[in-house]
């Protein structure tokens, strides 16, 4: 967290785990944005309830700083609750997370870039990445039969340490600009110098 603050941060958007910030790193640069020159600073937290402790390490320095977010909806109470207990706002509903900034995933990343490349696209990216035998193996274990294709993707995401930033990243630079989940387009936008 010092390293953050010490960065002098304009905007912070803080994230669950590292696929989250994968993801929108991927996106800012697919935008053709620099974040560090911008100084934004996207943070993960490592898990939602973490969240306020970096509200709270945050507020000291918070003048100035605009802090941001995206989250897994089934999540949502962790942040209101963070939020309302750092002073950001009182009796919080979606529509006011969203206008601080802090937007919802539904279910989470992972079902976001899902729906968005359809489970065709997806597959598409396990194959460029040189890793289909691996997943139709996974897909032929007894385990695995009965699950929807979209149960086994998220089996095979989570399969490797470190898999879900890997891929986080791979979709993103696979979806079209237009077909980005809007979690991700909206807590970016939020971010941009306001003239």
């Amino acid at each position: 967290m010092k390293a953050l603050l010490s960065a002098r941060p304009r905007v912070v958007i803080l994230v669950e785990g590292e696929s989250d910030r994968a993801a929108l790193e991927t996106l800012a640069r697919r935008q053709c944005r620099d974040l560090g020159r911008e100084r934004v600073v996207v943070q993960a937290m490592g898990g939602v309830t973490n969240i306020g402790h970096f509200l709270a390490a945050l507020a000291p320095a918070a003048d100035g700083i605009g802090i941001r977010g995206i989250y897994d909806l089934p999540q949502e109470r962790y942040v209101r609750w963070a939020l309302e207990q750092a002073g950001f706002g009182a009796r919080l509903d979606r529509r006011g997370l969203e206008l601080l900034g802090f937007h919802a995933c539904i279910d989470d990343l992972e079902d976001e870039l899902i729906r968005a490349l359809g489970v065709g696209g997806v597959v598409d990216v396990i194959r460029a990445a040189g890793e289909l035998e691996s997943f139709r193996r996974m897909q032929h274990q007894p385990a695995q039969r009965s699950r929807t294709d979209e149960q086994q993707i998220r089996r095979f995401l989570a399969g490797r340490s470190g898999n879900k930033a890997v891929y986080a990243r791979r979709f993103v630079e696979a979806l079209d600009l237009a077909a980005v989940p809007q979690p991700l387009v909206r807590v970016l936008a939020s971010t941009l110098y306001q003239d």
